[in-house]
């Protein structure tokens, strides 16, 4: 199965209800968003997705629309460099899947974005265009209000998609990559001179360490080195974080804590354990209960059932697990058609069950952006996620009914029991309050 990670980094950290309104319209068939990292300090949300590699590029399309309609850049304040609501839009290859073909999807996706959204769009990394781009900070440098005073005029900042004129939105930078691991390690100090100085002295381009991207800055009242590790293999998190530690010690400061940002490969950890315990025998992930717990007895996640009934985040509402149900009965007439040979039916049936599981996971969306609010109320579901999901339920009840029914005994109680459910699931989607939440 062909896989695309796909990590989007938006303009805004503060007001969760628009994290979760542009998490809500990523959610796409055959697309699982990862994590949502949303920092208030940064003003910037980092939302993971992964899925076959044409939804995740409809994924990332929808979420940049949805940042530019909610996001004017005219009023953002915050401590990372950006040009864009939705800023840099990278994908990266997993399983089965080549750089060139992440490289295509950017381009095409950039394309997209400049002639249906009227953005200007950057590629950087392996997507590039122009060698000079293929470093993101050679193109963000200036930040928006560089874009702003030289698009249409500097031959640097014209576009590769799209117009060459800015609005509140700002551009795009979208491309494809290697994993990337965002990292930060603040300091006993709230002196951002020093946290410039040790991120001179680490990252590559100023004579530090190889694969190594770093800033200082000021967050929260600690001084903080900000940093992309774009080869973990090369150059490992142990390496970077003990040469900042030395450097640290030149001032006088040590290390308060260290942070990641979205996610990061198991592996990268692992090694750092290895580094840090000297575990010089030490096996990596075959040693490690969870992952054989997981390959000995974890089926698939993405199985529908396991979604909605295991505790995950984010946590599903009832409006989720209502929708679920629905994508369950269906996966269930999807499989049987398949068994009897009607592939056509069998793929119809198992569209309406991706349709309704990305709805789901966009209610739950809601529910996540409820939660996170200092004084929780009682979350009410997404309006649009559980309209749309009661319009699928009821065209896919429409199309069951009209499909032959097994003859078999057994067969039979299976269909049945998918209809009743998929009613089910549509008659309790219609009497479901759907006032438009607060959050």
């Amino acid at each position: 199965m062909k896989l695309v990670e796909c990590v989007p980094n938006f303009s805004e950290g503060q007001r969760l209800d628009v994290v979760a309104a542009i998490a809500r319209a990523m959610a796409r068939p055959n697309v699982r968003i990862l994590d949502i990292h949303a920092d208030p300090d940064h003003n910037r949300s980092v939302i993971t997705c992964a899925g076959e590699p044409r939804a995740a590029m409809e994924a990332a399309y929808h979420g940049i629309a949805e940042a530019a309609r909610r996001i004017d850049l005219t009023r953002h304040q915050g401590q990372h460099p950006f040009i864009g609501a939705a800023d840099v839009v990278p994908f990266v290859p997993l399983e089965d899947t080549t750089m060139d073909e992440a490289v295509t999807l950017a381009r095409e996706l950039g394309q997209r974005v400049g002639d249906e959204l009227g953005l200007p769009v950057y590629l950087y990394a392996e997507a590039a265009l122009r060698p000079e781009r293929r470093a993101l900070e050679n193109i963000r440098r200036g930040g928006y209000a560089a874009l702003r005073a030289g698009i249409g005029r500097d031959p640097r900042w014209e576009p590769d998609f799209g117009p060459a004129r800015v609005g509140p939105a700002g551009a795009v930078v979208i491309g494809a990559r290697d994993i990337l691991i965002a990292f930060n390690v603040y300091l006993t100090t709230d002196d951002v001179a020093i946290a410039k100085r040790i991120a001179r002295a680490v990252r590559h381009s100023s004579g530090g360490l190889r694969y190594v991207k770093a800033l200082g800055m000021k967050v929260r009242g600690l001084a903080q080195v900000s940093m992309n590790l774009t080869n973990y293999r090369r150059t490992p998190i142990a390496r970077v974080v003990e040469l900042i530690r030395r450097e640290a010690q030149r001032y006088g400061v040590a290390i308060h804590h260290t942070e990641l940002v979205g996610l990061a490969p198991m592996d990268a950890f692992l090694d750092a354990a290895r580094w840090y315990l000297q575990l010089d025998d030490f096996r990596g992930a075959e040693q490690v209960l969870e992952p054989r717990l997981t390959e000995a007895f974890w089926r698939p996640t993405r199985d529908l059932w396991h979604w909605a009934l295991t505790p995950a985040h984010p946590h599903p509402g009832g409006a989720a697990i209502a929708i679920h149900s629905a994508a369950m009965a269906l996966a269930l007439l999807a499989k049987m058609l398949a068994r009897r040979g009607d592939k056509a039916a069998a793929e119809q049936a198992r569209t309406y069950a991706a349709h309704c599981q990305a709805l789901a996971e966009a209610d739950a969306w809601t529910v996540w952006a409820w939660a996170q609010q200092e004084q929780p109320r009682a979350s009410q579901p997404d309006p649009h996620a559980v309209q749309q999901a009661r319009a699928t339920c009821e065209e896919a009840q429409a199309w069951a009914r009209a499909q032959i029914p097994p003859r078999t005994p057994g067969a039979r109680w299976d269909w049945d029991l998918a209809l009743d459910l998929l009613r089910w699931s549509t008659a309790r989607l219609a009497a479901l309050p759907t006032e438009s939440p607060e959050v």
